[in-house]
């Protein structure tokens, strides 16, 4: 759904500057999430750390025209002409109108799910169980904040069926707001315990707090045994229905009667006193947290008057929600649970359970890293005796400490291998911390702690052989190529392949920070760890896969779409987490015949399938010149491009929203500059190599390492594996510490090619080893420590291709993760 920018106004009560025409379609709040600028409507929120308003200069440029704002910029109308600015005096109150407004349009069952725990398991389980039947649309991630519940509402759209909305609060006062904009009717309350607590006067207060959400609601579900929240709803007066579930009361509305764990699922029984009949479910699970979720799935279920064959087939197929809990391996044998995200008694609990449940780390000794626990509304001694009492339930064998609070607390502790430090540099300083073998780690703490500098460490890698990237020089590049383009033509940076061997985080900071469009990259999880290293652009993801939609989604990575297979999995999924509109970038096959829709024989086809749809939304569509490096190819390219032309032209046609065609590479955006269109895609070039003529530009990642040891062998002698190094001068033989597992081809040894030490050609002699080389440095004066330059400043990566018969990509990209990146800028 669309709202003109006229309504708007009126419906958050803005004054409005401008008087550009506009629909709006899409609500921003994170400058990182943009995609559809020309629908967007962006809300300058303030928080402590960031002004929102500070963002506008770069989101003008991106092409946002509308703006909700507190104060206007200065000379807005001459800095930012063709805008709107609605003026409110809150951008987050306005924002939460306009999702309360937006709600007040739907006329159908909404349900509002609050608690302590299990908010996103219960509202992604209800909606696995009812999406089988009913068009839900649900809240993104954990998105039930002041800000994330409005985002979420606004999902509504004509077919949404049901709603489905978390509300999380951690002050008091908050719920008020989401209750106005969620509007449930059926309200989920699915447990309370002790998290921000410290922010109410007492739990009786936060439990009243949390069951405001549902002052007219209809229908209120909640755990019938849990004291604290069945007293305040006896209280409360609340006028629907109460369908609260017990595992001992018989006369509950819905009767736990039995719980049976197998070794993998549970089989639950209940009455559902309504209808008077026992019926039963199967859950794939066997932890307690999964069952209570379950049981709270199953009441709202019945509500919405599913039936109980339909819960009962619908249950064991349900999946695991994937929370933050991170599994990585680590040095010496060990496996690392990162969950150093958030520190409180109830999340500790989830994530030992976690452990425990793992079949990879049985007979493997468990291990916690835990810090203080901070805001617990607990006092102290009642907290650690808690933890304690975990531990040795979960059955941890080690116990690391970190903080001052849990020094005091040491002897509360009742594991039998245990030590405390008041801080992490101290416990990362200690023999504990470099003596950690085959082990199950469990690292739980607050951010305060710098836990994810404990995790780092204990994945670190260290290698003696480095990778120097010039990032000046990928600046310089860019600038290069952007000199050929239009000012208005938009510009995507290949940082697949780690930014083709040359570190892909570093180099997308540097992109970032000279206001590229789009970063492209060849799978999900190269996009997810620019996300997690503060990567906010636009991340195109080039090929990728179908387990990874989830991840994408998470991510806000945005997939090449290039057959109806892909297609139609990618709206199924999409579909399944609730999403609407994202954007996707369709790939065409004008003649490279490598992956995309045929352009003669699809494109109506695929039109009618996006129409069909409202899960992804087109936007850009692209294909590949063949030969745009090479004159011999022009009459191809030429016959490409109109095929392009023609086929993205009537893709254009069928959507009212803008749609970015781009077809030029680093070759093209030089050799046709008449085919730029409205978006270049920049690789081989912006790393220094124009593909061209594979001369170098500048120079952008010098690979390098050092003598190890010098020896002096007589001629006759052999060096290296299988005696094929052999010397035909007394020689002096150098070992350095690279080899084919860092990417050194073994090709490239017996003499066929040669590195530089201290400016002159040291030959490769003999095989080339897994992790050593040996190069013959007679007549060179060097001694051992001095730096080997494999490729770089002074010695042309093109040589290595060359040698080689490959492309300088084969060479760049073969440089292995285990070789250190060092970056500089000139």
């Amino acid at each position: 759904m669309t709202y003109s920018i006229e309504k708007v106004t009126t419906l958050i009560g803005a004054r409005r500057y401008g008087d550009q025409a506009a629909n709006i379609g899409f609500l921003l709040t994170d400058s990182r999430s943009l995609c559809f600028p020309e629908e967007t409507l962006f809300f300058a929120l303030k928080s402590g750390r960031r002004n929102g308003h500070e963002f506008i200069p770069d989101l003008y440029r991106r092409g946002v025209r509308n703006f909700v704002v507190d104060a206007l910029p200065q000379d807005y109308a001459t800095t930012y002409p063709g805008s709107n600015f609605l003026k409110v005096i809150s951008p987050l109150e306005a924002l939460q109108r306009l999702a309360e407004r937006h709600r007040d349009e739907f006329n159908i069952p909404v349900v509002g799910v609050t608690g302590s725990n299990g908010k996103t398991i219960v509202k992604e389980w209800l909606y696995q169980l009812l999406s089988p039947s009913l068009s839900v649309t649900r809240s993104p991630r954990s998105y039930n904040s002041q800000i994330g519940v409005p985002l979420s509402v606004w999902l509504l759209g004509e077919q949404s069926q049901v709603g489905v909305f978390e509300a999380g609060i951690s002050q008091p006062g908050e719920m008020q707001a989401l209750r106005n904009i969620i509007q449930p009717t059926i309200g989920v309350i699915t447990n309370i315990g002790s998290a921000h607590q410290e922010n109410f006067p007492s739990m009786e207060a936060k439990v009243d707090e949390k069951l405001d959400l549902f002052r007219d609601a209809s229908v209120i579900v909640y755990p019938g045994d849990s004291k604290e929240i069945a007293s305040r709803v006896g209280e409360r007066s609340f006028k629907g229905d109460h369908l609260w579930w017990s595992v001992a009361d018989a006369n509950a509305p819905l009767y736990i009667k039995n719980v049976e764990k197998g070794e993998t699922s549970t089989t639950v029984t209940y009455i559902y006193n309504k209808v008077g009949r026992e019926c039963q479910y199967t859950l794939p699970f066997i932890d307690e947290a999964s069952i209570e979720n379950s049981i709270t799935c199953c009441a709202v279920c019945l509500s919405l008057g599913i039936s109980a064959a339909d819960i009962a087939g619908r249950m064991p197929k349900l999946e695991a929600v994937a929370m933050r809990l991170e599994v990585k391996q680590g040095q010496h044998g060990c496996t690392l649970i990162n969950d150093s995200y958030n520190s409180d008694i109830n999340s500790l609990d989830i994530a030992l359970d976690f452990i425990s449940r793992r079949p990879d780390h049985k007979g493997r000794r468990r291990t916690l890293i835990l810090s203080d626990i901070l805001q617990s509304g607990m006092t102290r001694d009642q907290l650690y005796a808690e933890v304690s009492e975990l531990c040795v339930k979960r059955g941890v064998e080690k116990f690391i400490g970190v903080g001052p609070d849990l020094m005091a607390e040491a002897d509360r502790i009742g594991v039998g291998e245990k030590y405390f430090f008041p801080d992490s540099q101290t416990f990362i300083k200690s023999p504990v911390f470099s003596t950690l073998r085959d082990e199950v780690i469990l690292i739980k703490g607050a951010r305060a702690f710098g836990f994810d500098g404990i995790s780092e460490l204990l994945e670190q890698k260290v290698h003696e052989t480095i990778l120097e990237v010039n990032l000046q020089a990928v600046v310089d590049n860019l600038n290069y190529y952007r000199s050929y383009m239009k000012p208005e033509t938009k510009l995507v940076c290949m940082v697949k392949a780690n930014a083709y061997g040359s570190g892909a985080v570093e180099v997308a900071k540097t992109l970032q920070d000279h206001r590229v469009d789009y970063l492209a990259v060849a799978v999900a999880d190269e996009g997810v760890t620019l996300r997690k290293n503060g990567i906010t652009s636009n991340i195109m993801i080039m090929n990728p896969e179908m387990t990874a939609f989830k991840t994408m989604f998470d991510y806000d990575l945005e997939p090449e779409v290039y057959s109806f297979r892909l297609l139609d999995a990618l709206v199924k999924a999409a579909r399944r987490e609730g999403i609407t509109g994202y954007p996707v970038h369709i790939k065409l096959d004008t003649g490279m015949h490598r992956l995309g829709f045929n352009p003669k024989t699809d494109i109506d086809e695929l039109i009618h399938r996006l129409q069909s749809q409202n899960a992804i939304i087109p936007r850009s569509v692209f294909s590949h010149f063949v030969g745009s490096d090479s004159d011999d190819f022009d009459n191809f390219s030429k016959m490409q491009f109109d095929l392009f032309d023609e086929a993205s032209s009537k893709l254009q046609a069928a959507f009212p929203h803008k749609i970015l065609r781009h077809i030029c590479n680093s070759a093209g955006i030089e050799h046709f500059p008449e085919r730029q269109l409205d978006m270049c895609r920049l690789g081989l070039g912006l790393y220094g190599i124009d593909s061209r003529d594979n001369h170098i530009l500048n120079n952008v990642s010098t690979l390098k390492t050092t003598i190890l040891q010098l020896r002096d062998v007589p001629k006759e002698e052999t060096v290296g594996y299988s005696r094929k190094g052999h010397l035909t001068r007394d020689s002096r033989i150098a070992a350095i510490p690279i080899g084919y597992a860092d990417g050194l081809n073994r090709h490239l040894g017996r003499g066929n090619c040669y590195c530089l030490v201290n400016g002159q050609k040291a030959p490769y002699v003999g095989n080339i080893c897994m992790d050593v080389a040996m190069i013959d440095v007679t007549g060179i004066p060097c001694k051992e420590g001095d730096t080997v330059e494999i490729f770089g400043d002074h010695l042309p990566v093109t040589v290595l291709s060359d040698v080689l018969d490959t492309i300088p990509y084969e060479v760049l990209t073969s440089v292995s993760d285990r070789v250190k990146r060092v970056y500089y800028q000139d």
